[in-house]
């Protein structure tokens, strides 16, 4: 998701779909370390709160609480991916899942607005800093002239059945089915989102099940960069949702827009001092019910991409249909 470079113009298309949305609450409280981008949480059994964030070799904090205080532990991967690809020192979008006794923790290796990407992974018993194992490949790559870019991985499960959720820009969210064990890839990849206008700037899936419908999310939009070239007001990241009874759809928005043709209800975008929120996951949280955290840009502080911060909020359900 960190795509800064491949994410120019827009076209205006594109900005009406993320008009200031009103009546949205401000992100909820966070302490100690709240620096993060693409963040991945996870609660322990224990509940010990887990987070993982792109940079470091997937830097990883510990809380006690989703509100922190945040304390950074090391890298997940501090050797850097078996996957020989530029990019392998330099991890993207964690996304961190439970599969039996072990967590999974899917990460990409690529460079800014390149193909040539993969999507890798590696398993813990604890989640803790050093105590992870990285497999490399798990088969999901790409290359120039491919339909779609391998990064920002999510799984998902489906009774007994893995999927794995992908792609950025190009042609967008792909689908593959995973083996029995979740590593590698045991199918071809299907289109389950795109956005045909300008750039296709819709990436970073992320599949929630809810009262039978598979929810996903995603960001569109400008991710990176606001400090130096800030998009078009309405072009930068926001938060947008499909639906499905299916976790291979098709999913549609609220409207019953096909969410491979541009439909998407936007679930966050900017407002007040919340700049760009994107880079999102959806947790169930004992304490505060059904969390959506992301990162955004707190424009009281500054546009840079080393200002973005931890954001959470509680997930209103009225309807069927997410709302902050």
């Amino acid at each position: 998701m960190f795509l800064s470079k491949f994410c120019g113009s827009l076209l205006a298309s594109v900005a009406l779909l993320s008009s200031a949305v009103s009546g949205q609450a401000n992100p909820g409280g966070c302490t100690g370390d709240c620096w993060t981008h693409d963040p991945a949480v996870v609660r322990r059994d224990d509940g010990v709160y887990f987070r993982f964030n792109t940079g470091n070799r997937i830097g990883i904090l510990k809380s006690n609480s989703i509100t922190g205080p945040w304390v950074f532990q090391g890298s997940a991967i501090p050797a850097g991916s078996k996957i020989n690809l530029a990019g392998r020192d330099d991890l993207w979008a964690p996304d961190v899942s439970k599969v039996g006794n072990l967590y999974y923790l899917y990460y990409s290796v690529s460079t800014f607005g390149s193909q040539n990407s993969a999507i890798g992974y590696a398993t813990s018993p604890t989640m803790e800093a050093g105590s992870w194992t990285d497999h490399g490949a798990t088969g999901v790559s790409s290359t120039p002239g491919r339909p779609y870019n391998a990064i920002d991985a999510n799984l998902v499960k489906d009774g007994d059945s893995y999927y794995l959720n992908f792609g950025s820009f190009w042609a967008n969210t792909h689908q593959v089915r995973m083996s029995a064990d979740a590593r590698t890839a045991s199918s071809s990849a299907v289109q389950i989102q795109y956005q045909p206008s300008g750039s296709h700037p819709a990436e970073g899936p992320f599949m929630y099940y809810r009262s039978g419908y598979y929810y996903l999310f995603w960001s569109e939009g400008t991710c990176c960069g606001y400090d130096r070239n800030r998009p078009a007001p309405g072009a930068e990241y926001k938060i947008r949702v499909c639906r499905s009874n299916s976790v291979n759809g098709p999913f549609v928005d609220k409207a019953g827009v096909s969410c491979t043709q541009g439909g998407g209800t936007t679930v966050l975008a900017s407002h007040g001092y919340v700049y760009g929120p994107g880079g999102q996951g959806v947790m169930a949280d004992p304490s505060h019910g059904t969390v959506l955290y992301y990162h955004y840009v707190d424009t009281r502080v500054g546009f840079a991409d080393g200002d973005k911060k931890f954001g959470w909020n509680i997930l209103n359900w009225s309807g069927g249909w997410p709302s902050v």
